[in-house]
């Protein structure tokens, strides 16, 4: 592995804002990639451990450390149509391009997660989920190098700990290097039943039936344009870091009045934190040249051309401030801060 310095962070993170590392190396296998961490925890160094920087915030002051690129490839199929579908995915992987290669091979269960960015990798740390589908519900293991027993184990669901965009892995951070993640997928052609109103509708479906996984890929895909949730170098609505903030839990005497409202098996009720913000005052577009919410998502925070991570955060605090003073809720950031609070 090459390692090179003087390497600014906003060319590798889909916000385009951040400083440099201090050092720079790119890991093209598992154990290149185990072994750098491992070297680096070895030689006292800082980490970031960096896939495609589709939900960071790096600070204007950079990293002052090792900056490890996962850039593992690979997928091998096992299992059978009757027991279903065991697919090993490298954590390198691009994990739109795993969706689509599971929708072509007519493996269902992740084809409503289309069009999200960053790598395989990434997803078990925030237990990604989209229009009604979490990535745990698919997940069997994820492989990883263990930095305080500083060994390599494979990890089984029951011991990941999946929350709503969280896991183990997010609440211990820094702990897990994500190496690959074997996942558990059913044969077939029509997808899992369809639980979000707005794919439902999409699809001309009553929410609960089912319509071929191509054409939920298809729709969800058309969705996210339609929100600036697909990369688009020529669209300044999508570098962003996705959905900003996520949707608050709260308990049913802080619901606010006439707030979206999905009651969860615990008694808390899930809102929208989008609701949440266009009610407390900020429109799509809200912001100045540098920075603005997205003309097409206000959970979006994204970047006109000149942003700093400055700018970012400086939004980012207003907005949450402004949700507080009006509702008394604290909005909870989803993309990790590098070198940075919010």
């Amino acid at each position: 592995m090459l390692t090179r310095t003087g390497v600014r962070l906003a060319d590798w993170t889909t916000l385009r804002v951040g400083g440099q590392a201090d050092s720079f190396v790119e890991a093209s296998t598992r154990s290149e990639l185990y072994g750098a961490v491992a070297a680096a925890d070895d030689a006292g160094e800082d980490v970031l451990v960096l896939g495609d920087g589709s939900n960071l915030v790096v600070s204007d002051d950079g990293f002052p450390g090792r900056v490890i690129r996962v850039a593992n490839r690979g997928i091998t199929i096992g299992g059978d149509a009757c027991s279903g579908v065991e697919v090993l995915a490298e954590s390198g992987e691009d994990w739109d391009g795993f969706v689509a290669r599971a929708v072509a091979g007519e493996w269902i269960g992740v084809e409503a997660l289309s069009g999200i960015p960053g790598t395989v990798g990434a997803v078990p740390i925030q237990n990604v989920g989209a229009y009604g589908q979490e990535v745990a519900e698919t997940i069997a293991q994820v492989h990883v190098f263990d930095r305080v027993d500083r060994r390599p184990r494979t990890m089984f669901v029951g011991d990941c700990a999946f929350g709503h965009r969280s896991s183990v892995f997010k609440r211990d951070p820094g702990r897990h290097v994500v190496g690959a993640v074997t996942f558990q997928l059913r044969p077939g052609t029509l997808g899992a039943p369809v639980k979000y109103a707005e794919l439902a509708r999409t699809l001309g479906i009553a929410i609960g039936e089912r319509a071929l996984s191509r054409d939920v890929r298809e729709a969800v895909l058309r969705l996210r344009r339609s929100k600036g949730m697909v990369l688009d170098e020529a669209d300044h609505d999508t570098w962003s870091a996705g959905s900003f903030f996520t949707n608050p839990f709260v308990g049913p005497d802080r619901l606010p009045e006439g707030a979206p409202s999905y009651p969860q098996p615990d008694g808390h009720i899930k809102t929208s934190a989008a609701w949440l913000i266009e009610r407390a005052g900020f429109a799509k577009g809200y912001g100045n040249d540098r920075v603005s919410l997205s003309t097409k998502h206000t959970l979006a925070l994204t970047n006109r051309g000149s942003a700093s991570a400055a700018d970012v955060l400086a939004l980012a605090r207003e907005i949450r401030a402004g949700v507080k003073s009006a509702f008394g809720l604290v909005l909870q950031p989803e993309p990790m801060c590098i070198n940075c609070d919010l």
